[in-house]
């Protein structure tokens, strides 16, 4: 069970994110209390997606690009992505000035 109160509420703020935007691990991260703290955001998403049932497919990097994995999630995340409605360009990346959901504090 998760206590932190940064997890928390990256967890809170993550399933919150609405159907067809995103949010970047370090928006999320910064709104839970931890502007540096982006890589702990991925952390989270990794161990408690499934278990507090949180869109991880909504959280892309800065660049708007899916972010690399060994697994071929990046793929299933891609097509998920997609279903919402949300379009990539040729480089794979997302528009974030049309696609972003910025969390509030």
């Amino acid at each position: 069970m998760i206590k932190d109160p940064f997890s928390l509420r990256a967890i809170e703020i993550i399933g919150r994110i609405p159907v067809g935007l995103v949010s970047t691990y370090g928006d999320i991260a910064a709104c839970a209390g931890s502007p540096r703290g982006a890589r702990q955001i991925a952390r989270i998403l990794h161990s408690s997606s499934k278990k507090y049932s949180l869109p991880w497919h909504r959280v892309v990097n800065r660049e708007g690009r899916i972010s690399d994995r060994n697994s071929m999630s990046h793929l299933d995340q891609r097509v998920m992505l997609e279903d919402e409605g949300i379009v990539f360009n040729e480089n794979g990346l997302i528009d974030l000035d049309r696609y972003l959901w910025i969390p509030v504090v």
